[in-house]
C-alpha cells in the first residue's frame, strides 16, 4: 500500500473498491479491511470516511443504481414514438443490463438486501421511479409497470438461468404489453 498524504479520490476509491468486493464475495462477505486492501487506502479510511458498512454499502449502491438508471434514461432519451421506445426497451434489456455478470450480480445484492432492509427499500424505489419515468413518456401507467416488471424480471432471469434470454421472446413480450 502506497502513503498518500494528499488524496482527494480516496472516497471515490472505497466506494467503487466496496462494489468490487460485493461483486466478488456478495454483501455478506464485504469486509471494512477487504474494502480498504482493495482501494489501496489505509483501514483506518473506512472509519474516517464512512461512519459504518451500512453506509459504506449504501453509498455504493446509491452510485451503482445512479449509473444504471442514468444508462436507462439514456435508452430512452432519443427515443421518439412509441415504436422507438420499444425497440429501446428490448435494446436495454439485451445490449445494456444483460451484458455485465458484474452488474446482473450487483443488482442481485442489492435487490436480497433491500428486501431484508427497508433502507436500501427506498434506494430500489428511487431507481424504479427513474426507470418508470423514462417509460411513461411513452406509455401509460399500468403498461409502464408491466414493461418495468418485465425488464426487471428478465434481469434476475439471466442472472439465475444458464441460458440467456431470446432476443425474439422479449420482442414479443414487449409488442403484447404495450399493444393498445
Amino acid at each position: 500500500m502506497r502513503s498518500r498524504r494528499f488524496d482527494p479520490d480516496r472516497r471515490a476509491r472505497i466506494i467503487d473498491a466496496a462494489l468490487d468486493v460485493i461483486a466478488e464475495v456478495g454483501v455478506a462477505g464485504a469486509s471494512h479491511r477487504k474494502i480498504a486492501a482493495r482501494a489501496d487506502v489505509p483501514l483506518g479510511s473506512m472509519t474516517y470516511h464512512f461512519t459504518d458498512m451500512n453506509q459504506v454499502l449504501r453509498v455504493s449502491f446509491e452510485k451503482f443504481a445512479d449509473g444504471i438508471a442514468t444508462r436507462y434514461e439514456n435508452w430512452f432519451r432519443e427515443a421518439a414514438n412509441a415504436d422507438e421506445a420499444r425497440e429501446a426497451v428490448v435494446g436495454l434489456i439485451h445490449a445494456d443490463l444483460l451484458d455485465s455478470q458484474r452488474e446482473l450480480v450487483l443488482t442481485t445484492e442489492l435487490y436480497t438486501l433491500a428486501a431484508r432492509e427497508p433502507e436500501f427499500r427506498t434506494l430500489t424505489c428511487a431507481w424504479m421511479a427513474r426507470s418508470r419515468r423514462a417509460l411513461r413518456r411513452f406509455f401509460d401507467e399500468p403498461t409502464t409497470h408491466m414493461l418495468d416488471a418485465l425488464i426487471e424480471g428478465l434481469f434476475i432471469h439471466a442472472a439465475l438461468d444458464t441460458t440467456p434470454p431470446d432476443r425474439d421472446r422479449t420482442v414479443e413480450a414487449v409488442r403484447r404489453i404495450t399493444a393498445g
